[in-house]
């Protein structure tokens, strides 16, 4: 079951970056009041009631943010937490929601991964309060970027022009936000139906033709090559990663990002 969003973006400095979720709970009363509180956030929210089928999805599939029950038939949440942080998705948020109160499982769950944990019932204002806390430690939750710079590229949004080398390289709306996504996520991967959905709005059973051509077509304009300093790597059946490559590419204290308002979303290319 999926739950989108219920506020349209603003376009100010305070507005929050629409994320992907999943929460698994086998108490459906539960992952419904969980999932409309992060739907009404303005994140897509996806709903598991078996630890099993998340584990299997997060195999195909990309997610922000991870909010988990403890107490699960079959595969538990400290199981589903454990295989989390062994796998390509170790730093992803996990809240950790229980009715576990003892200070033992506190520390069991933190241990095993989790950034926060939860005692129920929850109260919905905390509840988002340490969403927003997650993900900014995560530096996921960001406003929008009219400008960033990335070793020797360099992007304006409102204009949709790149610089690389100093070279100016005209790109489409859509190239734009899918040349930006990768970037602000290096070394990330990112699956087909995520981006399809952060950038076209599409859902997991879209037509991914559309992705692959334009992930070449920044690939040929931004000239991604190793020699400047990033390329994109298929993830095979899963997506994209965009993977810094040697000393061109600068590390994470170095990327230096103009961040300000954007008017409005990206517009269609």
């Amino acid at each position: 079951m999926r739950f989108h969003p219920g506020l349209v973006a603003s376009g100010n400095e305070n507005e929050r970056t629409m994320m992907r979720c999943a929460v698994l709970d086998d108490d459906k009363a539960q992952t419904e009041l969980v999932a409309k509180l992060l739907a009404d956030a303005g994140h897509h929210c996806e709903v598991f009631h078996q630890g099993r089928s998340l584990v299997n999805r997060l195999r195909q599939d990309t997610f922000d943010l991870l909010v988990i029950d403890w107490n699960m038939p079959g595969m538990s949440g400290i199981e589903v937490l454990q295989n989390v942080r062994q796998g390509q998705h170790a730093t992803l948020p996990v809240l950790m929601i229980t009715s576990r109160a003892d200070d033992e499982d506190v520390v069991t769950g933190l241990s095993a991964g989790a950034d926060d944990y939860i005692v129920k019932p929850l109260n919905p204002v905390v509840f988002m309060a340490r969403v927003d806390a997650a993900l900014r430690r995560a530096n996921l939750n960001r406003p929008q970027r009219s400008a960033a710079s990335f070793g020797v590229y360099s992007f304006d949004v409102p204009t949709e022009t790149a610089t690389v080398h100093g070279e100016s390289v005209k790109l489409t709306a859509k190239e734009m936000a899918l040349a930006m996504m990768l970037f602000e996520n290096l070394s990330r991967p990112l699956s087909r139906s995520y981006l399809l959905e952060s950038i076209w709005g599409q859902s997991a059973e879209a037509e991914t033709r559309t992705l692959d051509a334009h992930v070449s077509r920044i690939r040929s304009k931004l000239n991604l090559r190793a020699e400047n300093g990033y390329r994109v790597l298929p993830v095979y059946s899963y997506g994209y990663r965009l993977e810094p490559t040697n000393a061109l590419a600068p590390t994470d204290a170095d990327v230096v990002a103009d961040i300000v308002d954007v008017d409005g979303a990206v517009a269609e290319a």
